[in-house]
């Protein structure tokens, strides 16, 4: 279990990595003292074999072996909890310094969606080789723990052969309180050994990850050095002085000497431990190495080997990117290759999952008109202060709108459904990375309330959107259904003896003035129009519209791909690159269709709202 949770604990801060870390010491302290008791009460004695053979203290053997395996275990692992807190520093430091460092372009003429590609290249190096799991893995406490893992295993396969070969379980469960079920328990443990085993052991071939498998130099025998960061938190205690409440002069520099004493001691215990993992190290990578060449060399009598491939020229522009505690331990060509196969597998995967459906939405787009006429500066306002809008707000309201047409087709309104869904995804986005002050976070919230509303229970504001409601009536009378309706909600919430907030609108009250103000613009539309517009017309109109946000929402995709890949958090970091390369992937055919198109000179302050835009297209020279 300890071994297994090494990596985990470098993704904690540091208030729940001592926590756990305690935790642990407490339960395996519990552990030992709980064996000692039974070794001393005989609870753990002997076993008498089919072989002729009589082992005493056989089991109490075993349990002293287990015990000292878990102590070892152990303070590798308060070891490594004491290098966390530094080598997460250090690799912040190198993050910070290579993300200074400027990519070479490759060619000149590259498209934004190869420019996004290099991009995400990079910073998923960066955050893989600057993972702290990933250099937990990688350190060599973590090869020692695997290494221990092995000989438990190797003691547990004897034990299985033991009792199997001679071993009289008949005995065995008689003398159990357990009875038939120790058999059980056994195999049952024995099993959860050698699943737990997997990992620690895997990570042993860690090892074949840096270069040094091919290019050996003294640098790597040097396993007596022991780095600065292995004990420099506790030097920093060692120096940091103790808070001193009312006690005499005596009192506190016997208390300083005495905590110096201990923390030397500490430091000195502490480069044992690392000094002797990395003997251990050392060893396995010796071996290892010489594993892997036996069998290439295998291998290349018995299987014509390809042409190898120069992994150093594909990634000439990637290795400025690899965060490395150790500079004498760089990675090998395989490895950043490798990293580089996953991050293309990974947008790969994602490019299939992109929404044809809302590549079909988008194709009805004739440009960013729609953002413009959604709303009207003719409508009177039934608020003393306007709400600002979002992106997604006016497309939940136009799609209520549009879903509740009679005469149109089931196919083409659930097409329509799915793709505002998709598009409200990336919406949402946007919105996130550049909407944070509260009256953006409320909007947000109250359309994607709106929305769930809206795609599950087929409803707006609790009233139903099913076309028969609707059937028999004109699209003016649609329209005017909804503005009446919206009306109605913005005027009962005006009218509430304690008022509404408007520092905090409710969800309701966001709502209603959105439908009123798009329907009443609507209705505008119709008045100023001569014939009588059909619903597929509007339904049309409505889908334009919708097509028309997305597009001017979309052209800020690429800044937050670019944003998602630079996370603050070390923690977080990975998880937030792999959301911009899934972004990448879904969104690639919707960025090359962007870049055909003639985006407004905005200022880029301006362009993740809106009302900006609304109010740059109003006053746009056509």
């Amino acid at each position: 279990m300890m071994a297994n949770s090494m990596p985990s604990l470098a993704s904690m801060d540091n208030k729940t990595l001592l926590a756990n870390v305690i935790g642990l010491f407490i339960l395996d302290i519990t552990v030992i003292v709980n064996v000692c008791i039974q070794i001393n009460t005989k609870a753990i004695g002997h076993i008498h074999l089919d072989l002729g053979y009589r082992y005493r203290s056989f089991f109490a053997v075993v349990a002293c072996v287990y015990m000292g395996m878990i102590l070892l275990l152990l303070t590798i692992m308060i070891s490594s909890s004491l290098t966390i807190t530094t080598l997460k520093e250090i690799l912040e430091l190198k993050y910070q310094a290579a993300n200074k460092i400027p990519l070479p372009d490759q060619r000149i003429q590259m498209s934004i969606v190869e420019k996004l590609r290099q991009h995400v290249r990079r910073y998923w190096v960066m955050a893989e080789t600057g993972n702290p799991q990933f250099v937990m893995a990688s350190i060599p406490l973590s090869t020692a723990s695997g290494l221990i893992c092995v000989v438990g295993l190797f003691i547990n396969l004897f034990l299985v052969i033991l009792f199997t070969l001679g071993g009289n379980w008949e005995h065995i469960e008689d003398r159990s309180p357990y009875k038939w079920s120790t058999t059980a328990i056994f195999i049952t443990q024995s099993i959860g050994v050698v699943v737990g085993t997997i990992a620690p052991v895997f990570r042993c071939f860690s090892v074949s990850s840096f270069k040094f498998v091919t290019n050996w130099n003294m640098n790597h025998f040097m396993s007596f050095k022991v780095e600065s960061y292995w004990t420099q938190k506790l030097h920093e205690w060692k120096q940091s002085p103790i808070p001193f409440l009312s006690i005499s002069r005596r009192s506190r520099s016997i208390v300083s000497n005495s905590k110096d004493i201990i923390l030397s001691l500490c430091i000195k215990f502490q480069k044992v431990v690392v000094v002797s993992c990395k003997v251990i190290w050392l060893i396995a990578a010796i071996l290892i190495v010489n594993c892997l060449r036996c069998w290439k060399s295998l291998m290349g009598r018995w299987c014509t080997s390809p042409i190898a491939s120069r992994t150093d020229d594909i990634d000439e522009d990637i290795n400025i990117c690899v965060l490395q505690i150790d500079t004498n331990l760089e990675l090998a060509g395989k490895t950043l290759k490798s990293i580089s196969n996953c991050m293309n597998s990974f947008i790969l995967k994602a490019v299939k999952e992109e929404n044809n459906k809302l590549l079909e939405l988008l194709e009805k787009s004739t440009g960013f008109k729609g953002v413009e006429i959604f709303d009207s500066d003719h409508v009177q306002s039934l608020l003393s202060v306007e709400l600002i809008n979002s992106w997604s707000l006016p497309i939940v309201t136009l799609t209520c709108i549009a879903v509740a047409l009679p005469n149109i087709p089931r196919d083409t309104v659930g097409s329509l459904f799915e793709s505002v869904g998709e598009g409200l995804s990336y919406a949402y986005l946007v919105e996130e990375s550049f909407h944070c002050s509260r009256e953006y976070v409320n909007l947000r919230k109250a359309s994607m309330s709106l929305w769930h509303e809206v795609e599950n229970k087929c409803k707006w504001l609790d009233n139903p959107l099913a076309k028969s409601a609707f059937e028999g009536k004109t699209t003016t009378e649609i329209i005017k259904w909804f503005s009446d309706k919206a009306k109605e909600f913005v005027i009962e919430i005006k009218e509430r003896p304690n008022g509404e907030l408007m520092e905090k609108p409710s969800k309701i009250l966001i709502a209603a003035n959105s439908m009123y103000r798009i329907t009443q613009t609507i209705l505008l539309s119709l008045q100023s129009n001569r014939e009588q517009i059909t619903k597929k017309q509007l339904f049309a109109h409505l889908n334009g519209m919708i097509a028309d946000i997305f597009f001017a929402c979309f052209t800020y995709i690429p800044r937050v791909i670019t944003i998602r890949c630079q996370e603050s958090l070390i923690e977080k970091r990975e998880a937030s690159v792999k959301v911009a390369a899934k972004l990448l992937g879904k969104t690639t055919k919707i960025i090359e269709r962007l870049e055909k198109l003639q985006v407004p000179n905005m200022d880029d302050c301006k362009m993740p709202y809106i009302d900006e835009w609304r109010l740059y297209l109003k006053h746009a020279i056509p």
